[in-house]
């Protein structure tokens, strides 16, 4: 049975509030950067926490912070464990932990996580953190801590997917750009859901050229970028079907268990191809 606007109950409506959850026609919609909104909701403004520079503060995007934290301690115990420098990363982390096919067949499953965690050089963390730190603030204050933390692991994992099914079991993979990757993709599926074109066209750019570079420049995990940009995406409409009202009142259950597919489905994946 269609549901119907819960102001005007004779007009049947496929959309809900993104704030309360109501059914909402047409006429009741209101754009905001955060998906349609009812007149009541609407008229309410989110706090937004700011800091001495007039930018939002970390308090917005808490989980964000925390990931870019835990990537440079990782790193910085790469290099303690390492030869020296900042370039000399640890070998017995990189080969206990980096992703890799064999020894995920042989038990070691973890690694489809932690490999997300190590990086190569300096260079390469430093590039990973820049872009996670501006997709992080741009898409967790949009669809919330919890629902941006299922995002990123999803994609992590769906890129080390794809990261064994283009590379293969023997070969070492490591970095976060997957899950970076699968930020972007959802950020640019959930612009164009919620109407901020130009938002979503500048993403797409940015994505484009990213994947350029990627097919282009020796030595970067195709497999890895690529899947977990189609991991993020799928979870960015998961996002936007919910707010669209197509998963009913339980709407937010449905987008997580939507998220938990891709990442069922990504480890089931990676342990056939492993």
């Amino acid at each position: 049975m269609a549901q119907t606007c819960y102001r005007h109950p004779d007009r049947e409506t496929g959309v809900s509030c993104s704030s309360c959850g109501r059914p909402i026609c047409p006429e009741c919609m209101t754009p905001t950067p955060v998906g349609m909104r009812c007149p009541e909701c609407s008229r309410q403004r989110t706090k937004v926490v700011r800091n001495p520079t007039g930018t939002p503060g970390s308090r917005v995007f808490p989980a964000t912070m925390v990931l870019i934290a835990i990537n440079v301690i990782v790193y910085l115990a790469e290099i303690l464990r390492g030869p020296g420098g900042l370039s000399g990363i640890s070998p017995q982390m990189y080969f206990e932990f980096a992703l890799n096919g064999v020894e995920i067949a042989g038990g070691e499953w973890y690694r489809l996580i932690t490999g997300g965690f190590l990086h190569q050089n300096i260079g390469h963390i430093l590039l990973n953190m820049v872009a996670l730190y501006f997709g992080g603030r741009l898409i967790e204050p949009a669809i919330g801590t919890p629902r941006f933390l299922a995002l990123y692991f999803a994609s992590l994992l769906a890129g080390s997917f794809g990261a064994l099914v283009v590379s293969g079991p023997t070969a070492f993979t490591v970095g976060a750009s997957g899950a970076i990757f699968g930020v972007f993709g959802a950020a640019f599926v959930i612009a164009r859901g919620r109407g901020r074109t130009n938002v979503a066209s500048e993403l797409g750019i940015l994505i484009a050229i990213n994947l350029a570079f990627t097919l282009g420049y020796p030595g970067i995990s195709i497999g890895g970028h690529f899947g977990g940009l189609i991991g993020g995406a799928i979870c960015g409409a998961a996002i936007i079907a919910g707010e669209r009202g197509y998963f009913g009142p339980q709407r937010r259950v449905a987008e997580y268990l939507a998220m938990l597919a891709v990442a069922v489905v990504s480890v089931v994946g990676a342990l056939i191809v492993a």
